[in-house]
């Protein structure tokens, strides 16, 4: 059974940092694609980064969050380093992953979801 479980949310200024963990299972672990999306109330869901689980592991990010986060993994666990947070990042994140290790920006390419991780930036 595939399982996804976020954790390390919380509440930060703005400019602050912030370390978002997703630990994953059930994976055929050379073969698939991590990443995250987030959701802030009343807004759709929004792709933030993702990470393939094959070679190198590429990475492709969101426009409005490069240059401040960072997504990687380690063995069956995924990190997102988030700094410079602002605002508008306020949402709640949610680890999500696929087959193959193609890398999309559209939440509906992602197969399996776990439960979300809530972030808050006060200004």
């Amino acid at each position: 059974e595939v399982q996804l479980q976020a954790s390390g949310g919380g509440l930060v200024q703005a400019g602050g940092s912030l370390r978002l963990s997703c630990a994953a299972s059930g994976f055929t672990f050379d073969n698939i694609a991590i990443g995250w999306v987030r959701q802030a109330p009343g807004k759709e869901r929004e792709f933030v980064a993702a990470i393939s689980w094959s070679g190198s592991g590429s990475t492709y990010y969101a426009d409005s969050v490069t240059g401040r986060f960072i997504i990687s993994r380690s063995n069956q666990q995924m990190f997102l380093q988030m700094s410079g947070l602002e605002p508008e990042d306020t949402a709640t994140y949610f680890c999500a992953g696929k087959r193959g290790p193609a890398l999309y920006s559209d939440p509906g390419r992602y197969e399996y979801w776990g439960q979300g991780t809530l972030v808050t930036v006060s200004s």
